[in-house]
């Protein structure tokens, strides 16, 4: 889904990797949304389409359990800027 030709994010591999992956599954999501909104759905695709819904947001439940303390990290990693405070976003 995601173009291999993107260039890498600009962060740790590790946040990277997960980053991007987080990406590709919120798309299959967005596109298993739209299709829950398409007219004739028959009562098997639609059961389908919500069985994949559940699968895509268990696993980004489970996928994005650690990934708040990883940004945090990177946002530490940062170097300090005398005049803004990045946690803050106040300067």
């Amino acid at each position: 889904m995601i173009s291999s030709m993107q260039q890498p994010l600009k962060v740790n591999p590790t946040l990277s990797t997960l980053l991007s992956e987080l990406g590709e599954e919120c798309e299959k999501v967005v596109f298993l949304l739209s299709q829950l909104k398409l007219a004739n759905l028959t009562d098997d695709q639609k059961g389908d389409i919500l069985a994949e819904l559940t699968g895509s947001i268990c696993h980004l439940h489970v996928h994005t359990e650690q990934l708040p303390e990883l940004i945090e990290d990177e946002i530490f990693a940062l170097p300090d800027e005398p005049d803004h405070d990045v946690r803050t976003g106040q300067g």
